[in-house]
C-alpha cells in the first residue's frame, strides 16, 4: 500500500507554468466565476437556510482561485454563520499558492482550513480508513473530474458525503465542445498521460442518470483565441497547445501528421472565425447535483 504522501501529479514544474500561462490566456476562470455569481447565491440561501455552521470541500482546488470566490459569497450571505473549508489537492506547488492566497485575503483567514495534499483516489480511502466521515453542505469539484479513477464511484463517493440539502457542484467541458472533439478524435494520441481517457458533461450526466440522482445543468459559455496556434513556430502557440493536448511540449510530442491533423481539427471543427481570429469554443457545463 503505498503512504499517503503526495503523489506526482499533473501539474507540477513545467506543466504548472503552462497551466497558469493557459488560465491567463483563456479567461476561463472569469467565465467560471461569473456563472457561480449568477446561480450560487440562490443555491447558498437554500443550502445554509437554519443551519448553525456551514462545511465546504473543494476537490482538485489548484490554486484557489475560484475557491476565494466561493467562500468569500458564501460568507457574505451567511456573514454570523461560521464556515469550514477542507480542500483536496494533488499538487502541492498549487495548494502553497493556495496558502499565499489566504494569507493575504483578510476574510479568508476567518476560515479554518483543512488541508489535504493528495489525489481524490487517496482522500476517499483515506476517509474509508478513518470511518468517520465529515459531511458537508457543499462539494465542488471544478475542472478536475477528468483525472479520477472511476468517475461513477468518485460521484457517489462525493455525493455520500453531503449534509441534507447539500449540493455537490462538477463544473466540466460540455459535450460536443471544442475540448471534447479534439480529445475523443485523437483519444489514443492523447490520453495516455494523466488523463485515460476524456469526459465531458455528456458522461458525468450519463453516470448521474444512473446513480438516480437529482440534478440542474448550467451554460457556462466561453471561447478564447488560439489563433497563434495555427502559425507554427510562435512560443504563445506551443505553450497553449502543450496544455490543451496534456503534452510536454507539443512539436516534439506528436508525428508531423498527427500535429497538421490536430491543427486542422481545431481550425475546423473546435473553433469559430470572428474578425479574423480562430475563437476556440470552450463552453462548460455547470451541473448541480442534489443531496
Amino acid at each position: 500500500e503505498r503512504t499517503l504522501k503526495p503523489t506526482h501529479t499533473c501539474y507540477e514544474g513545467d506543466s504548472i507554468h503552462n497551466f497558469q500561462f493557459y488560465l491567463e490566456r483563456s479567461g476561463e476562470h472569469k467565465a467560471i466565476v461569473q456563472c457561480l455569481n449568477n446561480i450560487l447565491a440562490g443555491e447558498f440561501k437554500r443550502i445554509g437556510e437554519g443551519k448553525s455552521s456551514l462545511d465546504v470541500l473543494g476537490v482538485g482546488s489548484g490554486a484557489g482561485e475560484v475557491d476565494a470566490q466561493i467562500l468569500t459569497l458564501l460568507q457574505s450571505i451567511f456573514p454570523a454563520v461560521p464556515i469550514t473549508a477542507d480542500i483536496v489537492e494533488g499538487s502541492s506547488e498549487l495548494s502553497d499558492n493556495f496558502k499565499a492566497l489566504v494569507a493575504k485575503t483578510a476574510s479568508l483567514q476567518k476560515i479554518p482550513f483543512g488541508w489535504h495534499i493528495m489525489s481524490s483516489e487517496d482522500y476517499v480511502k483515506q476517509v474509508k480508513v478513518k470511518g468517520d466521515m465529515k459531511k458537508f453542505d457543499f462539494i465542488h469539484m471544478i475542472q478536475m473530474i477528468y483525472y479520477v479513477e472511476n468517475l461513477c464511484e468518485t460521484i457517489k463517493f462525493y455525493h455520500s458525503l453531503l449534509k441534507a440539502n447539500g449540493r455537490l457542484m462538477i463544473i466540466i467541458e460540455t459535450a460536443k465542445g471544442g475540448w471534447d472533439t479534439l480529445w475523443k478524435t485523437y483519444r489514443k494520441e492523447l490520453c495516455v498521460g494523466a488523463i485515460k481517457e476524456f469526459r465531458s458533461s455528456a458522461e458525468v450526466i450519463a453516470c448521474l442518470e444512473s446513480l438516480g440522482l437529482k440534478y440542474e445543468e448550467h451554460s457556462v459559455p466561453n471561447t478564447f483565441d488560439i489563433t497563434e496556434c495555427l502559425n507554427p513556430g510562435g512560443s504563445t502557440g506551443e505553450r497553449l497547445l502543450s496544455f490543451m493536448t496534456g503534452s510536454d511540449k507539443f512539436h516534439q510530442s506528436f508525428t508531423p501528421e498527427i500535429r497538421d491533423g490536430m491543427l486542422d481539427l481545431l481550425r475546423k471543427k473546435c473553433s469559430t472565425v470572428k474578425d479574423g481570429k480562430v475563437l476556440f469554443t470552450s463552453n462548460m457545463s455547470c451541473i448541480l447535483v442534489h443531496a
